[in-house]
C-alpha cells in the first residue's frame, strides 16, 4: 500500500533541548487529531534534527498548519497557508483548541485555491507574539549552548576522578590523561557563550548571522582589551568579559543587524546574491557588531558583575533564600523558561567555578548552586513515581506506567517527564512540585554538596562532592512531594466516589 500523502493538518514540534517536549506535543496533537477524525501528520525537530520531515507536495494539500515550537523551524516554508504558531507546550496543554485555531485560520501571502474560496468570516491567523519571538531566538541559542555544557562539563568533571589537581603538572597527584579530558572539556566549555550568541542570531536572520554572532560570543568573553600602561585599546592588551549575558545582547544584536542589512541591500540586482551572502553580509555586520560590542563592554561587564553580587548575597544570606528560589524555579514549568533560566544560570556559575579552580570561593559557590539546581530539576518526576508506587490505586494505569518511567528520567536530570502530571491538576500539583524541589535545594546547599558536572543525574555521582548526602536531600524533597502528591489523589479519588480522576 502507498504512504499517505496528503494530511488534513500538518505540524512541527521542537522544544529547546529536543529530549521531551518535542515528542510529548507530537504524542497530543496526534491523539488529538485522531479523536477527532483528522488525519495528521508531525515533523519533530528534535536533538537528533529533523525527523519525519514534511514534504512540499504535503504542505501543499493539507488544510492547516500548526508550529508547536520554542525554536527555529522554518516557518517562512508554511506561507500562505492558514496557521497558528505557538510554544511547545501549549500543544501538551490544549492541543484542541490549537487544532480548532488552525483551522479557522485564514492564510497569509500567496492564498491557495482552497483558501481564496473560504467564507469571509474565517477567523484571521493568529500572529506569533513579540515575546515569544524573542523566546524562540533565545531558546535556538540555549538548545544549541547545552550540549557543549554538557559535554564539556561532564569531561571537566571527570578528571577530577584523579584527583582535584591532576590537570596541573606541578601538582603531585598529576595524570597525563586527566589533563588530556581537562583541556577537552574546557575547550567545549569555553564555546558555550559563543555559540549562544551564534545561534540566536541564525534563528532570527538565518545562516548571514553566524558569523557576526559568533564574534559578538568572542568580544562577549574576552571584552574590551586595554593596555594596562597606557590604559588606551590595545588589541594586546586585557579585557573584563561579560560572558553570558554579553552572549544574549550579541545574539540578538547581530540577528537584528542582519535583518537590517538585508533591507539596506534589498535594492541590489539579484545576480549580485551571491556577493552579498559572501561579502557585504559578513564584512558589514561584523564591522558593525563588534564596534558596538566593544563599546558596551564596560556597562555590560558592570551588569554581569552586579548579578554575580545579587547571587553571591543570597548565598551569604543562607540555604533557604536561595534554595527556595532555585527550587521554585526549576519545578515552576520543569524545562520551560523559567526552569532554563535558573539551569543556565547554574551552567554560567559552574564554567566561572571550573576557570577559578578547585578550593577558590568561586568554585565553592559555582558547584554548590549547580547541584542545589540539579537536586530541583531531578525531584518532580521522582515525586510522581513515589506516588503511583505508594498511592497506585488512586492513579490510571497510564499515569502508573509513566510515574515508572519518570524514575529513569529523573536519575538523569530530566524534569520533563512530570509535566503530564502537572497539567492536569496544576493546582495544586505545581506547588507540590515546587516544594519538592525547594527542600531537596535548601538541604543541598545546607550540606555543602558540590556538582562540578552541568547534567547527568545520578551518572555523575561519582565526581559529585557530598554524593551520599545529595542523594538523601534529593530522597526527602521527592518522598515529602510524593506524600503530599498521594494525599491529593486520594482526596481526588474519595471525592469521586472511589473512581480515579482521568
Amino acid at each position: 500500500m502507498a504512504e499517505k500523502t496528503t494530511y488534513d493538518l500538518l505540524a512541527v514540534t521542537g522544544c529547546p533541548t529536543g529530549i521531551a517536549h518535542t515528542y510529548m506535543a507530537k504524542e497530543a496533537l496526534e491523539k488529538a487529531a485522531e479523536a477527532r477524525g483528522l488525519t495528521i501528520k508531525v515533523e519533530t525537530q528534535g536533538q537528533v534534527g529533523p525527523e519525519n520531515e514534511v514534504t512540499p507536495a504535503e504542505i501543499k494539500a493539507c488544510k492547516a498548519v500548526i508550529i508547536a515550537a520554542d525554536k527555529d523551524v522554518q516557518p517562512e516554508r508554511f506561507e500562505g497557508k492558514p496557521l497558528v504558531s505557538v510554544g511547545v507546550t501549549a500543544a501538551i496543554k490544549d492541543p484542541n483548541g490549537l487544532i480548532d485555531k488552525a483551522l479557522a485560520a485564514k492564510a497569509e501571502g500567496e492564498l491557495s485555491s482552497e483558501v481564496a474560496n473560504a467564507s469571509e468570516d474565517a477567523a484571521a491567523p493568529e500572529k506569533e507574539s513579540i515575546g515569544h519571538q524573542i523566546y524562540r531566538h533565545l531558546m535556538n541559542g540555549v538548545s544549541h549552548m547545552l550540549v557543549f555544557v554538557v559535554a564539556g562539563g561532564v569531561l571537566t568533571a571527570l578528571s577530577f576522578l584523579w584527583g582535584i589537581t591532576s590537570y596541573d603538572s606541578t601538582a603531585s597527584d598529576y595524570n597525563a590523561f586527566a589533563a588530556m579530558l581537562k583541556i577537552i572539556g574546557g575547550i567545549a566549555m569555553n564555546l558555550m557563550v559563543p555559540v549562544l550568541s551564534a545561534y540566536i542570531a541564525e534563528s532570527i536572520g538565518k545562516r548571514p548571522a553566524l558569523v557576526p554572532g559568533f564574534v559578538a560570543g568572542m568580544i562577549a568573553i574576552q571584552g574590551l582589551p586595554v593596555n594596562a600602561e597606557t590604559g588606551l585599546i590595545d588589541a594586546g592588551g586585557a579585557g573584563v568579559g561579560f560572558g553570558f549575558l554579553g552572549g544574549i545582547v550579541g545574539g540578538f544584536l547581530a540577528g537584528y543587524v542582519i535583518v537590517l542589512l538585508e533591507k539596506v541591500f534589498s535594492g541590489l540586482p539579484h545576480s549580485l546574491n551571491g556577493l552579498k551572502a559572501m561579502f557585504l553580509y559578513p564584512l558589514c555586520s561584523t564591522f558593525i557588531v563588534g564596534l558596538v560590542m566593544l563599546g558596551i563592554s564596560g556597562p555590560m561587564a558592570a551588569i554581569n558583575q552586579a548579578m554575580m553580587d545579587f547571587l553571591q548575597g543570597l548565598y551569604n544570606a543562607g540555604p533557604i533564600p536561595l534554595g527556595l528560589a532555585i527550587g521554585c524555579m526549576c519545578a515552576f514549568d520543569m524545562g520551560g523558561p523559567v526552569n532554563k533560566a535558573a539551569y543556565t544560570t547554574g551552567t554560567l556559575l559552574l564554567t566561572t567555578a571550573i576557570e577559578a579552580g578547585v578550593g577558590t570561593a568561586e568554585y565553592n559557590f559555582g558547584t554548590n548552586f549547580m547541584a542545589a539546581v540539579s537536586a530541583a530539576c531531578i525531584v518532580p518526576p521522582l515525586i510522581t513515581t513515589f506516588a503511583v508506587v505508594v498511592g497506585k490505586k488512586y492513579f490510571s494505569q497510564e499515569d502508573h506506567d509513566a510515574g515508572i518511567v519518570n524514575l529513569i528520567l529523573g536519575c538523569t536530570h530530566i524534569t520533563e517527564g512530570a509535566i503530564p502530571f502537572m497539567t492536569k491538576n496544576i493546582w495544586p500539583v505545581m506547588p507540590i512540585m515546587m516544594l519538592g524541589s525547594s527542600i531537596a535545594s535548601i538541604l543541598t546547599i545546607f550540606l555543602g554538596v558540590h556538582d562540578p558536572a552541568p547534567h547527568g543525574g545520578f551518572l555523575v555521582l561519582p565526581v559529585v562532592d557530598g554524593g551520599l548526602q545529595w542523594v538523601i536531600a534529593i530522597l526527602i524533597g521527592a518522598v515529602i512531594g510524593g506524600i503530599l502528591f498521594v494525599l491529593f489523589k486520594k482526596h481526588e479519588y474519595d471525592k469521586n466516589g472511589g473512581k480515579v480522576a482521568e
